[in-house]
């Protein structure tokens, strides 16, 4: 979101009365009581699907919500409100408009920091989507661009969301690669799309974006990746936070919330395709994308569970937000409360996630193959009538599509990496191998 312009917020959002988002009141004539709650989305950003677009559209909360108000006699509503990053979510919340809302890492700490400030206090109660690396978020650049590090951004100009988990992973990047974050880039602060619109355009030479930008322009043939944020190896996702008031007075909506919320997830763990194909035709986004990031080998893992490798990242992400001026600090210990999830999700905690597998969509399919190695995947896709191949990059194992990955051939290994710099490094490291292109690999895997 840039700095210069201001998200216009949902017409719905502007004629709210403050009540609508903090509970409603209580009918005066036949004793009935009617409790209205506010969920502030993102329904393009899909690692948060389960507490918003893919939740909203199987209408598990609105079930939760039903069956509770037939044992309290109460009529609960729902109000969602679609945004395109955290900032204005957590501006809703802290005027009291926005009861629950979900968003990235970053993001979740400036919802505390601005929570306590403006005395809206909020609390990080779930998970949604995460990637034990930080593969959720990529530096990407046009097809035809001459860039092919993230050395090469000095002094060139580059679109992300201040304040995102996409600045986050950019900011941390440039420092690894001894580029001041400051003053070693142009950074322009613009709301995804106008990102994505102003790298189509060529007025900035590169953009660094969550999900399910990065993918979605590479699948489109508009850009292919620069930096993979899962070299990072720090952990990255997306949560769900609340109004502590609301959440004390309450605590039965939230329940149904974070119930319906494992619901979702259960449903597109156990269903993967058929969840992409929902959330795409929701939010017009490809579902070979969705279905990048979250799929059955996808780079988000979806899992309410506040595990506590996320919240130390949490608290490795505070210097950083500190160093840009962007918060003062943040008691990360008091900002998550698991108490909630705990109360309201009895469902056994779900198994480890383990390696991404190659995989192979094919046309007219309702279900995936996956298979041992790229190779595998590679004379599957010879001849096939293909939606989608994904493979795993060799060192990050961050899914890409297998047209827009870079391919090494190392004896007879066929090995893919998400970006050429990825590529080089190996190729550096290991005598006799070479990159290739995708038709190439196509014929040496056969």
């Amino acid at each position: 979101m840039s700095s210069k312009r201001v998200v216009p917020l949902l017409a719905l959002s502007l004629t709210l009365p403050l009540a609508a988002g903090c509970g409603g009141a209580a009918g005066a004539d036949s004793g009935a009581k009617t409790v209205t709650v506010t969920v502030g989305y993102q329904s393009k950003t899909i690692n948060t699907v389960t507490a918003g677009t893919l939740l909203r559209s199987l209408g598990y909360f609105e079930e939760e919500l039903a069956t509770r108000g037939k044992r309290d006699g109460t009529t609960y509503k729902v109000k969602w409100q679609d945004y395109a990053t955290g900032a204005p979510i957590t501006a809703q919340m802290t005027a009291g408009k926005t009861d629950i809302g979900s968003m990235g890492d970053f993001p979740l700490l400036i919802n505390a920091a601005r929570g306590k400030e403006l005395k809206q206090p909020t609390k990080l109660v779930s998970v949604t989507g995460y990637n034990l690396r930080g593969g959720l978020n990529t530096v990407v650049v046009a097809p035809g661009s001459p860039l092919k590090s993230l050395s090469d951004l000095r002094g060139k100009k580059v679109s992300t969301s201040v304040g995102s988990a996409a600045d986050g992973t950019l900011v941390r990047a440039l420092q690894r690669a001894g580029i001041d974050p400051g003053k070693g880039i142009d950074k322009l602060n613009q709301q995804p799309s106008v990102g994505a619109s102003a790298l189509a355009a060529g007025s900035v030479d590169a953009l660094s974006q969550f999900v399910a930008w990065p993918g979605q322009l590479a699948f489109q043939g508009q850009a292919k990746a620069l930096y993979d944020g899962a070299e990072l190896n720090l952990p990255t996702f997306h949560g769900v936070t609340v109004r502590e008031k609301f959440a004390k007075d309450h605590a039965e909506v939230l329940d149904a919330f974070l119930a319906g919320q494992r619901r979702a997830t259960d449903y597109l763990r156990t269903k993967p395709v058929a969840a992409a194909e929902s959330v795409a035709k929701e939010t017009g986004l490809p579902a070979e994308a969705v279905y990048l990031y979250n799929g059955a080998n996808g780079i988000a893992t979806f899992d309410p569970a506040l595990r506590p490798e996320l919240i130390d990242a949490l608290k490795q992400d505070v210097p950083v937000l500190k160093a840009a001026k962007l918060v003062n600090d943040v008691d990360v210990d008091a900002f998550v409360d698991p108490a909630p999830l705990k109360r309201a999700v009895r469902a056994p905690e779900y198994p480890q996630v383990s390696g991404a597998k190659p995989e192979l969509w094919l046309k007219g399919q309702s279900t995936t193959r996956s298979f041992g190695s790229p190779k595998e995947l590679l004379r599957a896709v010879k001849g096939a009538d293909v939606r989608a191949a994904y493979v795993p990059d060799a060192v990050t194992g961050t899914l890409w599509f297998a047209d827009q990955a870079v391919w090494v051939t190392d004896g007879a290994d066929l090995r893919a990496f998400v970006t050429p710099a990825g590529a080089q490094t190996y190729v550096a490291q290991h005598p006799g191998a070479r990159t290739v292109g995708y038709a190439d690999a196509l014929r040496l895997a056969s």
